[in-house]
């Protein structure tokens, strides 16, 4: 069974914003609205990947 740090997820609003150089605030109303559609809920936490979060990225400035 894989580890959390070999999945390489990332929990919680705060922790995503901080890799996507957004605030708080900023990355949930991302979230809220689908323009962040890998974040997923589970329970009452967000998680999404880091790898997918990366590539969402460098595809949309490309």
């Amino acid at each position: 069974m894989e580890d959390a740090k070999s999945l390489d997820l990332i929990w919680g609003i705060e922790d995503i914003g901080k890799l996507i150089g957004r605030s708080y605030q900023q990355t949930y109303h991302m979230v809220r609205t689908g323009k962040l559609p890998m974040v997923k809920r589970m329970g009452d936490r967000y998680v999404a990947s880091r790898a997918r979060l990366v590539a969402f990225f460098m595809e949309d400035a490309a």
